[in-house]
Parts: structure tokens; C-alpha cells; sequence
């Protein structure tokens, strides 16, 4: 009987053990998945001739991205790709949700070459759809390849209302592209990895969770470039 007892409790514990480590590999993916966001952002924005302008920054309802997935240096052939969203907020931005995108123009794409894609929602309507269980960018909401550059300048009525403007880097070229027939779907398991707990997504993205200590240095990252004239202090 003890030795039955003794392997029962040893069983228990592998158990126990095998869920925390993948408990564990699970958190470091998607904290990973948070540092690539701010990496792309980051390389976006300090290319000012390719850049997302200020003037549609500063008037961004939310923000995603999209990093591109490599894998020991070689590019990971996939048809989707997952990325996260913050949003702006009468209290700052808010804390990451995770999302995957799919099909239409990302596909083809993502499987040629490390693609990374950042989307700015312009307004109300296109912080609803990241609450939706998924939508598709042309369809649900109206999108546009966003302009470039430092700022508006000679953007069509098309890209000023537009829902989502939506930028694309390829082979390290940022450039505003049309991403028609994509579809955006959350990742709720990626948001339980991250606040440890499952989280209601419209109260994250409306600042009602506090911002993880892993998504800090990514929300201050976009503060420092959506914030109008401190961001411009602040890059010189």
C-alpha cells in the first residue's frame, strides 16, 4: 500500500511539474512576443522617412503589431502571424492583448521573408473590432495603406478615412501597404499566459487592468512617439 501511495504521489508531482514548466515555456513565448513588438516599433519610428507621421500617432485610438517570426536565424514559413494591441486611454495606453492575423495579403507574404506589420486604429469603431471575436480588414473595417514620412503631407481622402492604416516592413523596407481579406482574431490564451488569470479584453484595453511588468518598456515605447510635442523633445 505505501508503495502504491509512493507512486501515486510521484505521479502527482511529475504532473504538477510538466504543467509548470509549460505554464512557464508559454509566459517566455508570449514575453518574447512583447519585445519583438517594441523592436519593430522601435526600428519603425526611428526611420523618419518611412515612418508612421506624428500627426496620425497623436490621434491613434490603438496601436498593433505584428512582429515577423524567425527561428535560429532561419525565417518561419507560416500563412498567419501573432502579435499584440494596446490602446490609448484617458489614463495613458493600456496593457498588451494578443492577437493573431491571417490570410489576404500577409499570407503570401509572411512565408517569402520575416514580415513585420503595424496597424493604427484610428478611432472608436476600430477599438470595437479588437473586442470582436475576429474581423476582417476590408470587410468589418475599412482600411488603408498608411502614409510615410514625418508627416500627412499628401494623404489621400482614402487613407484620412480609413478605420485602420496599416504598414508593412520587408527585408528591412517599411512601407504603407494594403493588407485587403486579412483576418484578425484574439489570442485568449496568450492573454491568460500574460496576466495570469483570464482577463475581460475590453477592460485591458481600457486601462482598467494595470500594465504587466513585462509590457512597461513596450507602453513607454509608444508613449514616447504618440505624445505630440514631448514625443519630439524627447527624440532629440
Amino acid at each position: 500500500m505505501n508503495r502504491l501511495i509512493g507512486m501515486v504521489c510521484a505521479l502527482a508531482l511529475n504532473i504538477l511539474s510538466a504543467g509548470t514548466s509549460l505554464y512557464s515555456a508559454d509566459r517566455s513565448r508570449e514575453i518574447n512576443r512583447i519585445h519583438a513588438a517594441q523592436e519593430v516599433f522601435h526600428e519603425l519610428m526611428e526611420t523618419p522617412d518611412h515612418a508612421i507621421p506624428h500627426e496620425l500617432l497623436e490621434s491613434a485610438k490603438c496601436i498593433a503589431i505584428i512582429p515577423g517570426q524567425k527561428k535560429a536565424g532561419f525565417i518561419v514559413a507560416a500563412e498567419y502571424g501573432k502579435g499584440l494591441a494596446v490602446c490609448r486611454t484617458e489614463h495613458g495606453w493600456s496593457g498588451p492583448v494578443f492577437l493573431t492575423i491571417a490570410g489576404g495579403a500577409f499570407g503570401p507574404q509572411i512565408g517569402e521573408t520575416s514580415t513585420d506589420v503595424v496597424m493604427v486604429f484610428r478611432n472608436r469603431e476600430g477599438f470595437q473590432k479588437l473586442l470582436n471575436d475576429k474581423f476582417k480588414i476590408g470587410a468589418d473595417a475599412t482600411a488603408a495603406a498608411g502614409p510615410v514620412g514625418r508627416h500627412v503631407g499628401a494623404a489621400t481622402d482614402v487613407e484620412m478615412h480609413a478605420q485602420i492604416l496599416t504598414y508593412f516592413r520587408s527585408r528591412g523596407i517599411f512601407a504603407g501597404v494594403s493588407l485587403e481579406g486579412a483576418v484578425v482574431t484574439p489570442d485568449h490564451k496568450a492573454d491568460e499566459v500574460l496576466y495570469g488569470r483570464s482577463v475581460d479584453r475590453e477592460a485591458i484595453l481600457n486601462a482598467k487592468v494595470p500594465v504587466p511588468p513585462a509590457a512597461r518598456e513596450l507602453v513607454a515605447e509608444i508613449r514616447r512617439y504618440t505624445e505630440g510635442e514631448k514625443a519630439e523633445a524627447n527624440r532629440r
